[in-house]
């Protein structure tokens, strides 16, 4: 049996020590290192070890009784939980470890909705219980009242044919049909763990222990346990399936794209199928630290790594999968680049497309006029990391700028925007309709152009310039989002359209549409759920609402207030350095990205970026046409009276 499992936790939890115990014990190490003594075998990473956290999602092989275990230690650090969130879409089963004596932390709470999004099925070991300030039965008791009353607290060594009266109760509450065979024929083991089992899947379950990685105390029981609680099926016998998680490169550029099987077998030389490209596998690697052995084939259920797919991003569907991954950890700030040594640009920008392929959330993008890379990021850990990394894989130095927020553009109303492109020898012509889309819904297409009016290949071109890049709006020059675009009509010239006139065609159509419509700015918002003593809630109900943030009425439960609410992110990124001074460390705070809403000051952030529209050397709102073997421009408020198709009354 193949299970793929994912140690997670928010930082200094003590999962990598976890990690390692797991390994000594199914005897895949020898001996276990210390994260404190930088000789952890999943902390491989010169940075890793020097910093004493994990910040790349690795994987390790371990085997125990009749099943094949891929375990994958994940970064618990906020700024690096992109990097977890592509690991957990892979994973069969999750082991989440808390703190006996901090609890539930910010991150804690992160890695619990993303574990509930994607239906993981969820174990619980309460860690560090050698710690002065444990308290198991406060962190269980807080666990049950903010993640789920279906955690359940299990003896340390479990076994099914002596299960204590606790669990017989705690489970016969959760299955009617199991307490009715329990009061008629008594305790049946097999039934019981079948019913568990059952009840983890459909997320009705969570098991819970609580010892210490560091001190090798229950972790042994546990993986008893989870070994005992855990099944995996994968279809072995159906076409090859897979999912991308985690792409990477080698020192001599070969790129290394990291699957989990979900279905078949993949064979050395065999072809795989993903997002509208056909590759060869020319090698497949099974990968334990940084060490690898090479295999002829792999099968569904299994972790693994391919040479040959050139252009394959974590989050592919590979094979017959072909549904692409949706990742909630979005980075809501953006850096410049800044290069402090005499390496060209562009050779900067390579390593920089490298690294945009092994994290996607960086973003990367170049602006050709200011001789500029900009990417995204999560916070400023990532960009000291980021630093590092450069210097220790590329050889040269780097700096940042100060992270700013990274806003988006949207319209208030529907308008029809027109655009012509005809030099002399080219032509092209597009009438796309644009409609305020639902809230951080992105941009869709579609068409309702008849192929007689515009062939369906050049109705393809507008729908693939649409989408091969992010297009700026005309407030900031920020990236478009929330639209629906409709392709309504277009014309084409059998000789002279060529190459790239749709995408001229299509910019300024685009354009000319924004220019006639209200254009609204967006800004990022956490979703923040604060917990502080009563006495302290005034302040931060005050605290949000100078940060221009709205919130539920209070929760309160004895002397503890709970707030849940939202709020713009660059009014709130460094509360809770704020909230942890005026509590004395003892107030909580969760933030998670909670999408884009209306900037809450527009006017001056607009007037702070200074984007000039007119001005953009990559965008134009004019078209030009062509009158005697000339080409000129018209003015985008006069298009509409120099197109060649039908124009549409707007109502």
């Amino acid at each position: 049996m193949k299970k793929t499992i994912g140690i997670l936790a928010h930082v200094d939890a003590g999962k990598t020590t976890f990690s390692e115990q797991l390994l000594f014990h199914t005897k895949s190490i020898k001996q276990r290192g210390r994260v404190d003594h930088q000789e952890a075998f999943l902390d491989h990473h010169e940075l890793e070890r020097q910093r004493g956290i994990t910040v790349f999602a690795d994987q390790a092989v371990m085997s125990y009784r009749d099943s094949t275990y891929y375990l994958i230690d994940n970064p618990g650090h906020v700024d690096f939980s992109a990097e977890m969130e592509r690991s957990i879409q892979v994973l069969d089963y999750a082991i989440v470890l808390i703190s006996a004596v901090e609890g539930i932390e910010g991150h804690t709470e992160t890695v619990w909705q993303l574990l509930r999004k994607h239906d993981i099925p969820t174990f619980f070991f309460i860690n560090k219980i050698d710690r002065v300030g444990a308290d198991v039965e406060g962190v269980l008791e807080e666990l049950r009242s903010e993640f789920s009353p279906d955690i359940c607290e299990m003896p340390n060594s479990f076994h099914p044919m002596e299960m204590d009266e606790e669990t017989i109760e705690f489970l016969a509450e959760r299955d009617e049909q199991l307490l009715e065979q329990y009061m008629a024929e008594g305790y049946q083991p097999e039934l019981w763990l079948t019913t568990m089992k059952k009840l983890m899947q459909n997320g009705e379950l969570f098991p819970c222990t609580s010892g210490s990685a560091l001190q090798d105390v229950g972790v042994r029981e546990f993986f008893d346990m989870f070994d005992q609680l855990t099944d995996t099926r994968f279809p072995e016998d159906e076409m090859f399936s897979g999912r991308v998680y985690k792409v990477r490169h080698e020192d001599n550029g070969t790129r290394i794209t990291f699957v989990k099987a979900l279905s078949g077998t993949l064979r050395v030389r065999d072809e795989i199928n993903y997002d509208g490209a056909t590759e060869k596998v020319t090698q497949i690697r099974k990968y334990s630290g940084q060490k690898f052995q090479t295999v002829d084939q792999v099968s569904a259920g299994e972790l693994f790594a391919v040479v040959g797919l050139t252009k394959a991003e974590a989050g592919d569907g590979i094979g017959t999968l072909t549904e692409k991954a949706v990742y909630e950890m979005v980075p809501t700030l953006k850096s410049k680049v800044i290069v402090e040594t005499n390496v060209h640009m562009k050779e900067v920008l390579r390593c920089f497309q490298i690294l945009d392929a092994e994290d996607p959330a960086l973003a990367v993008t170049w602006d050709e006029s200011l001789q500029q890379i900009h990417i995204h990021v999560m916070g400023p850990i990532q960009l000291e990391v980021l630093k590092q990394v450069v210097k220790e894989r590329f050889g040269f130095d780097v700096s940042f700028a100060e992270p700013n927020i990274l806003y988006k553009e949207t319209i208030e109303t529907e308008v029809i925007g027109y655009g012509h492109f005809e030099p002399l020898g080219h032509y092209a012509e597009v009438q796309l309709k644009l409609e305020p889309a639902a809230s951080n819904s992105g941009i869709h297409f579609e068409n309702a152009c008849h192929p007689n009016d515009l062939p369906v290949g050049n109705q393809n071109l507008v729908r693939h310039h649409l989408f091969e890049k992010e297009h700026r709006g005309v407030l900031t020059g920020s990236p478009l989002t929330d639209l629906k675009v409709t392709l309504l009509n277009g014309r084409a010239h059998l000789q002279h359209t060529s190459g790239g006139d749709f995408r001229e065609a299509t910019i300024r159509a685009l354009r000319q549409g924004l220019e006639k419509t209200r254009n609204v700015l967006l800004e990022p918002f956490y979703q923040f759920k604060i917990k502080v003593d009563i006495d302290q809630m005034g302040k931060v109900l005050a605290d949000i609402q100078t940060a221009h943030g709205s919130f539920e009425p209070p929760i309160t439960e004895g002397n503890k207030a709970t707030l849940i609410g939202k709020v713009p992110v660059v009014t709130f990124m460094h509360y809770s350095t704020e909230l942890a001074a005026f509590t004395q460390g003892k107030g909580r705070i969760h933030l998670s990205f909670g999408g884009y809403d209306r900037c809450h000051n527009e006017a001056e952030v607009i007037e702070a970026i200074g984007y000039n529209k007119d001005a953009d050397p990559d965008y134009t709102s004019s078209s030009i046409f062509c009158s005697k073997g000339q080409g000129y421009s018209v003015p985008w408020d006069q298009v509409e009276g120099a197109c060649h198709c039908p124009i549409f009354v707007e109502k």
